[in-house]
């Protein structure tokens, strides 16, 4: 995994894909092994030091959906404000970046209580592109969202990763999606936890393992699987 790279992990449910996400930003203590970043023992990093080094996307609903989307989107700053939160040129700049990118000018002065789910995962995609990270890390990013917005969340999500040289990482039930957009899949199963490239996992056949044959076959032509009947 390297930098401009978007990568998924997949897998069944209670897999622990968001266990381990949460690890990776040290929301939850580890359950075992050690986490490195850059070459240091995340456990020595505090809150704002970690908070300049990685951004979060999680599932919990934000604080107060009173405020604005713009609002929103410079609460990524806050690592970086004084004690008073004061925001700079260089901050209003990052914001405004951020806010156009996700496509939110036109929602900047909506208050979240008025978006949809789509919409708001954008603006809270935004506040993470904000905080100028060299990592994202996302928690079901697609959750609740139909077919258009999940697609259109994972592409934008491609988009930022290639465009900022970022390194951006999300959990996922869309494997399908997940393989026709990621760079790299962690795919976690019960048994065995495959990391590659796409076409390197199903040339393993990682993902026929996933489900009983008998269920779900998966097509490593087409990349999708299908219903057992």
């Amino acid at each position: 995994m390297g930098q401009g790279e978007l990568m998924g992990i997949v897998g069944i449910n209670g897999a622990g894909k968001s266990t381990l996400l949460r690890t990776l930003g040290k929301v939850q203590p580890k359950l075992s092994g050690e986490v490195f970043l850059n070459g240091k023992n995340i456990e020595n990093y505090n809150a704002m030091a970690l908070a300049a080094e990685i951004s979060l996307v999680l599932t919990e609903p934000i604080a107060s959906k009173n405020m604005t989307v713009e609002e929103l989107v410079a609460l990524g700053r806050q690592p970086y404000t004084n004690w008073i939160g004061t925001l700079t040129e260089d901050d209003k700049s990052k914001i405004k970046t951020a806010i156009w990118m996700l496509e939110l000018e036109t929602l900047q002065h909506k208050k979240c209580y008025e978006l949809s789910d789509g919409q708001l995962q954008r603006a809270m995609i935004a506040r993470a592109l904000a905080q100028d990270t060299d990592i994202i890390l996302l928690d079901e990013p697609t959750t609740h969202l139909d077919l258009y917005h999940k697609v259109k969340i994972l592409k934008v999500l491609k988009s930022i990763a290639f465009e900022t040289k970022k390194t951006v990482v999300f959990t996922s039930h869309e494997i399908e999606m997940a393989i026709q957009l990621c760079d790299t899949m962690l795919l976690l199963d019960t048994t065995a936890h495959a990391f590659g490239q796409p076409c390197e996992l199903i040339e393993q056949q990682a993902f026929e393992r996933l489900f009983p044959a008998d269920t779900v076959s998966f097509d490593a032509k087409t990349g999708s699987f299908r219903i057992e009947k």
